[in-house]
């Protein structure tokens, strides 16, 4: 415990944080000024020295296995508190060391081949479906929505996204062929071909949410929507607009030269695309290592100047660039609520360990986005300079046609 407390001494700036370890022990951390009071137990005499020796992995992995539980608060605000104080005291000098040897290695964690990106989508998205549905709105967008206000539902929240992401993609045009490039369950192309009778082609390696979006497509009679299990490397053609959400952090910053080429031989001339990702405001970096090993194996959430590097480099042009810095944030409060409203559900399906995992995979996030560094980059992009108009004004005449349109409706 001598080492833990010597890093939670000079972590804690603001706010309390209680440790009781295995031997009853209680220590009291306690910043300067007013702040969130939080207390945990340590159930194992080991867990200290791994907690101090590499918080990253051993934080989430002892309240997976319940060696580490909450005795004040929940487990989103242990993490919020944990989070904004590492960003205000700056890391202890083992987790500079790791973060920086990790740097090192991410081509290698990153090394997505066809075979490889399969498994790892298979890790995160062919579990049950019924998983999803306790914490996803009703369309399953499992991606950041856009809320026009922080309180909005979010079935509103991701109608809005789509919409705008529609109005990026000049769906204005009769006869339109679009690429969804990731299309999960297949509710954007589906939205895309209501709102634009666009034919639309969804490539996704998940045999899972492939299922699914098929049967979505059968029920609604569009015909004009079809599905393929599909490496987007290996499709071919041509198409007037390309369209990605919530895939590229899976791609592998060693495949972004090769993802951006892919794009620009799929686009016709006049062809536009947008590419919505997570990504980090802080510059290039590792990923998470609990988020690597139990989440997305093989996924990296870029920095801006990464994305934009290897773009010019595919000789494409970028249109348009748009932060959301707390959409996400928002958007994962309203899963981790609905998550918590189904927990017992989520334990039938899997199990204890697993209900704490994505408990603490939806906290941990959304602290993420609320304190930390990470965002969601929205780009257009281009094969000519004038694909798109001069002045973004037509992106708000789409969202405010739209509107009218469901008001209507």
């Amino acid at each position: 415990m001598y080492l833990l407390r010597k890093v939670l001494e000079r972590l804690i700036v603001r706010g309390t944080l209680t440790v009781v370890d295995a031997a009853g022990r209680t220590d009291v951390f306690r910043g300067a000024g007013d702040g969130p009071a939080v207390a945990i137990r340590l159930h194992s005499r080991w867990l200290p020295r791994r907690l101090a020796l590499n918080p990253d992995l051993s934080f989430g992995e002892a309240f997976m296995d319940g060696t580490l539980t909450v005795e004040h608060g929940d487990i989103h605000a242990v993490v919020s508190l944990l989070m904004e104080n590492a960003d205000l005291s700056g890391a202890f000098w083992v987790r500079r060391f790791r973060r920086r040897l990790a740097r090192l290695f991410r081509l290698l964690q990153q090394f997505n081949p066809d075979a490889r990106s399969r498994r790892n989508v298979a890790h995160h998205y062919d579990l049950s479906g019924d998983l999803y549905r306790l914490f996803l709105d009703t369309d399953l967008q499992y991606s950041c929505a856009y809320f026009r206000d922080a309180d909005e539902p979010l079935e509103d929240a991701q109608r809005n996204k789509r919409v705008h992401i529609a109005a990026k993609l000049l769906l204005d045009r009769p006869g339109l062929s679009v690429l969804d490039i990731g299309s999960g369950w297949g509710g954007l192309a589906m939205d895309i071909a209501r709102m634009s009778g666009a034919a639309v082609t969804g490539v996704t390696l998940s045999t899972a949410q492939l299922a699914v979006a098929e049967e979505r497509v059968r029920n609604e009679g569009l015909g004009d929507v079809r599905f393929r299990l599909q490496d987007y490397r290996r499709v071919e053609g041509a198409f007037d607009r390309i369209v990605s959400v919530g895939m590229f952090e899976h791609v592998g910053v060693g495949h972004y030269p090769e993802f951006f080429a892919t794009c620009r031989r799929l686009l016709k001339d006049d062809g536009v695309a947008l590419l919505h990702t997570i990504g980090r405001a802080s510059g290039p970096a590792a990923s998470n290592p609990w988020i690597r090993k139990y989440i997305f194996p093989g996924g990296y959430s870029p920095a801006l100047s990464e994305v934009v590097q290897a773009i010019e480099a595919a000789g494409l042009w970028i249109t348009d660039v748009e932060v959301l810095r707390y959409h996400y944030a928002d958007t994962l409060r309203a899963w981790r609520r609905r998550f918590m409203a189904n927990r017992a559900r989520a334990v039938e399906l899997y199990d204890e360990r697993f209900a704490r995992m994505w408990e603490f995979y939806l906290a941990a996030s959304e602290a993420a986005f609320r304190i930390s560094d990470h965002v969601v980059f929205q780009v257009q992009f281009a094969r000519s300079k004038d694909a798109v108009p001069d002045r973004r004004d037509y992106i708000d005449r789409f969202d405010r046609r739209r509107e009218a349109d469901s008001a209507a409706a």
